[in-house]
């Protein structure tokens, strides 16, 4: 052990080397005790950041965890490799994206392999490889074959520098930028590949509910992306208003462009709609733009839909109400979205707040229809009501909920539920409807790298799927051209119609690289199998996933393409599962100064670094004890130095032992306060680290694990003081414990020290200690003491005691035990009337009843205590804390062994306390 700390360098490569050897981190194929552990895998960029360090330090404790616990566990690592940066910057290099790539996963997986992750790398899935993409392909035929692909022209996000579409999550800020190169997003109508995932649309909502290992705000973003509406839709029929000229001043007969679907979840209020809006790019408004000026002008030059507010113009159309047959302006405006609903909508100021902004801005009436339900005593709305209630005022805001309708001629009175029923069955054009936020799953992209949809189009069949035989269509050289290098490849291009023989051409769109991670994880089971994408009874066998770990910026299309893919390969017969991950944890962002990092702010702080100077141990562990795994928070250097004191001072700690005191029979026995009080810690610490392990909350384990160390070290100082006098086995416990507790986050020293101490074999497959109580316990018993410590420090400060003779610690009696016991169970309104009615109690008289006072006021933050003899005990261990502190003789004394005006002051968990000077 030198001054500056241990030698990381070597602990670390020595360690590795071993794990590597023996051959550790094997799982087996087959497994009777299945946990299977993994991280959101990586886009190989080249170098690890310590975002990636965070994630994968979280799955790497948690899989060493289980397997300390017994489990078998799949812990896989592999690679996100197609997709366009790869593209990018080969381009930009003149080299092989395929080459860029693989440059980049060697030196991550070294990178990966310094941190000491341990990783099944006989596992290793990369998606850019024939034997991956292959089965991206097959599975596109047999969704080809359950009808759930479809090719259509569709409009999408194009970047015009990258030439490729764009998913919308891609497109960023006010100004629609392109997420990669900062080009503006044009629109574009383009042929497209699409999968169905509509089609379980309904089952991917309501299986949320049943994803309770998810946060809530992850299912709750799953929701919203779904947006499933159950309402109405409805025709209003759009015209030029009957004033309408022809351009020379003579009056023409009015156009009527049709009958316009709107949908509404509100058709209850449909007698109030005042005006009628479409989107900029719906069919009519294209057409006003190319004959209106001020339509021109306010979609090519105004419109916002993310706009604080909502904002549109006026036309010369008008649309009739079908339930009242009145004409409504129509209006152009950019809060109506053509992907939402149907591009149309009926606007009812009354009774929504962005139409009523809309209207007030626009100078529309507002014309409440809908008012608050009446208080009346056996009110049947279900039957009708003769007399209306009285209307709301809604000149100054919206009234949005259900109530009672007015001003709707015939339907007034009836409920909001049964008027939206009768209105819909009485409306010609009405009819019920559930619509959906989410869109067809759109696959294509003009791209090279990524997997060749396995498509050729032939003049006279048309599209047609290229046989399972001739799977895979691996890519063809990579040609350095502006556009899809694709379609620069003629002879890969140009094939025969698998179907007649004919010329064919190749479709040169490749796969959204969301298709590669929608089912890489099955592929974990069985790597190298060449007949089938996965081994379907060992998927059964280890799916789903136990606990996934990955960023929050991926809680919504990774993980519901994830689903979705999930639920088909089910209804495949190819799986029993239909949910991939049981449990998610979506961790915080590694952030520097409040600021996330990124290389663009100069603020990247470099793993490797972290490495040579402090070991991956340190960056490990300082990492999982900084935050809980789903809080951002701030990397610190001085944060990292701690950490790697601490390190230090536990393994001189151990050398410490091992030299000194192993096996020299030290002269304190097991029945010594301070040893008792020691081991109580240890089997406290372990207790409540095994809870804070099953949650995944590190932070809090690791603090229980360095709360022990500090207690050894106390212990340590306080043999000294006696000459060296320690219990030997207490120590030796305390170290253990505390080796194997670390064991899962900082391996390396785990692993070194526990050789030290004489493990047998690695630390990685020893048993988990077993904790000897509940945390609940150990929480109270800690409570106890530290509450206790502060009482004697409070007290000597608050009265000036400088050198204290001796300090009593006096435990309640076991009368206020059982009150407070029966004060937590009893739910009687009158408290001291039941106590009173305890014998035991009754017969303390006034003490009793002042207790019972206090219990009475004090009933909402009632907290359990540890029993009498449990609180002595506890106290009585932990006494020469007190005594180290204060250096004076602690006395700890049961109630009935005190003085009477000292016993009565003493609660439960809240020792009377009297120094003597």
């Amino acid at each position: 052990m030198s001054e500056e700390g241990y030698d990381h360098a070597a602990v670390e490569r020595r360690w590795q080397a071993a794990w590597d050897d023996a051959d550790a981190y094997r799982t087996p194929d087959e497994a009777e005790d299945p946990t299977y552990v993994l991280g959101m895998y990586p886009y190989p960029s080249g170098q690890l950041h310590m975002g990636h360090v965070r994630n994968y330090t979280i799955t790497d404790a948690y899989a060493r965890y289980r397997r300390m616990r017994g489990d078998e566990v799949l812990h896989p690592m592999g690679w996100d490799a197609f997709g366009l940066p790869a593209e990018n910057a080969a381009k930009e290099r003149d080299t092989n994206p395929r080459d860029w790539t693989f440059e980049c996963i060697d030196t991550m997986r070294g990178q990966m392999e310094s941190m000491g992750f341990g990783y099944d790398w006989d596992r290793e899935v990369t998606t850019c490889t024939p034997e991956y993409y292959r089965w991206n392909q097959w599975l596109f035929r047999e969704f080809h074959d359950e009808g759930l692909v479809e090719r259509e022209a569709a409009e999408v996000n194009w970047c015009p520098n990258c030439e490729t579409v764009l998913a919308d999550e891609q497109v960023e800020g006010e100004a629609e930028l392109c997420w990669r190169c900062g080009t503006p997003v044009e629109q574009r109508e383009l042929e497209q590949w699409f999968l169905k995932i509509t089609e379980y649309a309904d089952e991917l909502l309501a299986d949320i509910d049943d994803l309770e290992g998810w946060p809530d705000s992850v299912r709750q973003m799953q929701r919203n992306w779904i947006g499933r509406q159950e309402g109405s839709r409805v025709s209003f029929t759009i015209g030029e208003a009957r004033s309408a000229s022809d351009g020379r001043g003579e009056r023409s007969e009015p156009r009527v462009y049709g009958p316009v679907e709107a949908f509404t979840t509100r058709l209850d209020t449909i007698f109030g709609a005042t005006f009628f809006a479409l989107a900029p790019d719906h069919p009519i408004s294209e057409e006003l733009v190319a004959q209106d000026d001020d339509v021109r002008r306010f979609v090519e030059e105004e419109a916002d839909p993310e706009g604080d507010e909502p904002n549109g113009v006026r036309t010369d159309l008008t649309a009739t109400n079908p339930a009242t047959g009145q004409e409504v302006p129509v209006f152009v405006a950019d809060f109506v979205l053509s992907d939402v609903g149907t591009g149309a909508l009926m606007g009812v100021p009354g009774h929504d707040d962005r139409d009523h902004a809309f209207a007030s801005k626009m100078g529309v009436d507002i014309v409440p229809v809908v008012a608050p339900e009446p208080d009346e005593p056996g009110r049947d709305d279900a039957e009708g009501d003769d007399e209306e209630p009285p209307e709301p005022d809604v000149s100054e805001a919206a009234f949005t909920d259900d109530g009672v309708l007015v001003n709707s001629g015939e339907y007034g009175g009836l409920s909001s539920a049964e008027a939206r029923e009768r209105l819909t069955a009485d409306i010609e054009s009405a009819e019920f409807h559930t619509q959906y936020r989410l869109r067809d799953w759109g696959i294509s992209r003009q791209r090279y790298w990524g997997t060749p949809i396995p498509v050729v189009h032939c003049e006279d069949c048309g599209p047609v799927l290229v046989p399972e035989d001739d799977l895979p269509i691996e890519l063809p050289e990579f040609v350095n051209t502006t556009g899809n290098p694709l379609d620069a490849a003629e002879e890969w291009k140009h094939v025969d119609c698998p179907e007649c023989g004919g010329p064919a051409v190749r479709e040169t769109d490749t796969m959204d690289t969301f298709v590669d991670s929608s089912w890489y994880f099955l592929r974990y089971v069985s790597p190298d199998l060449e007949t089938a994408p996965f081994d379907v009874d060992r998927a059964n066998d280890w799916m789903p996933v136990d606990q996934y770990v990955g960023g929050i910026e991926h809680a919504v299309m990774h993980l519901l393409y994830s689903r979705f893919v999930t639920k088909v390969v089910a209804d495949l017969d190819m799986l029993e599962h239909r949910e991939p991950f049981t449990n998610l944890l979506a961790q915080g962002m590694v952030q520097l100064e409040g600021e996330k990092m990124s290389k663009s702010k100069g603020n990247v702080v470099s793993p490797q670094r972290i490495v040579e100077e402090y070991g991956a141990d340190t960056a490990r562990l300082f990492m999982m004890q900084a935050a809980q795994p789903e809080r951002d928070f701030d990397w610190s250097e001085e944060g990292v130095r701690s950490t790697y004191r601490f390190l230090t001072r536990l393994a001189e700690l151990v050398d410490w032992f091992v030299d000194e005191v192993d096996g020299s029979g030290g002269a304190a026995t097991a029945d010594d306060a301070a040893a008792a009080y020691v081991r109580s810690e240890a089997d406290a610490t372990v207790a409540v680290a095994t809870d804070e392990y099953d949650d995944l909350t590190f932070n809090t384990a690791l603090r229980e694990t360095q709360g022990l160390v500090r207690t050894l070290r106390t212990y340590r100082e306080y043999a000294d003081e006696r000459d060296g006098d320690v219990h030997p086995w207490t120590v030796r416990n305390g170290l253990e414990t505390a080796v194997r507790l670390l064991a899962p986050v900082a391996p390396h020293i785990a692993e070194e020290l526990y050789d030290e101490l004489g493990g047998d074999g690695f630390v990685l497959e020893a048993e988990w200690p077993e904790p000897a109580g509940d945390a609940s316990a150990a929480d109270e018993r800690r409570r106890l003491v530290e509450n206790t410590r502060e009482d004697v420090r409070q007290i000597v400060d608050v009265a000036g005691i400088e050198d204290p003779e001796r300090i009593d610690v006096v435990v309640a009696p076991e009368w206020k035990h059982r009150a407070l016991e029966l004060a937590m169970e009893s739910d009687a309104p009158n408290l001291i009337s039941e106590l009173m009615g305890v014998e035991e109690i009754r017969e303390q008289g006034d003490a009793a009843a002042s207790y019972g006072q206090d219990l009475q006021a004090e009933r909402e933050a009632l907290r359990p205590a540890l029993a009498p003899e449990r609180e002595h005990e506890a106290l009585e261990e932990a006494a020469w804390l007190v005594e180290r502190e204060f250096d004076a003789p602690v006395r700890v004394l049961r109630a009935e062994d005190a003085a009477d005006d000292v016993a009565r002051k003493a609660e439960p968990g809240r020792p009377a306390i009297d120094i003597a000077e």
